[in-house]
């Protein structure tokens, strides 16, 4: 399981000229998935991701986390984060999980977050063609692999 985490001051998903997510400070966390991912890949990354210290504290030093700053977050799934460019200039995306796998382990990505950071997380919609904009706040974007946790 892989996120590319964002810190925004501003963030959206639009899908078919309607918007369907809007924060205003917070995170936005893109979502891939392949086949191997577990429940304890979910929980690995849910405390992760809302207990990493990238928000500032009063002396302007990254040092609060989302849980502390009070901030929300959009959850958008992204397949391409598994995309493999060694061959050519297509990329693949054979490792990333078939939507019946995906759809599940997103779902419970979704709700271990949420549980984790106790309140509701606004997100995109699977498999949807989405416009996602979003203003980087620093910039601060992290990349995050939960086969990689060493």
């Amino acid at each position: 399981m892989r996120v590319v985490v964002q810190r925004v001051s501003q963030a959206s998903v639009v899908i078919d000229n309607k918007k369907v997510a809007a924060i205003k400070n917070g995170l936005l966390v893109l979502l891939g998935i392949i086949n191997e991912d577990t429940q304890e890949d979910i929980d690995w990354l849910c405390k992760k991701i809302i207990n990493l210290r990238i928000f500032p504290d009063e002396n302007n030093v990254m040092n609060i986390s989302l849980l502390d700053a009070g901030g929300d977050v959009i959850l958008v799934s992204q397949f391409t984060l598994h995309a493999s460019t060694k061959k050519g200039n297509r990329p693949s995306y054979i490792k990333a999980a078939k939507p019946d796998i995906a759809i599940p382990i997103y779902e419970a990505f979704l709700k271990t977050l949420q549980l984790e950071l106790g309140k509701s997380i606004q997100t995109g919609q699977f498999g949807a063609d989405m416009k996602v904009q979003l203003i980087n706040d620093g910039p601060v974007t992290i990349i995050i692999d939960s086969k990689s946790k060493a």
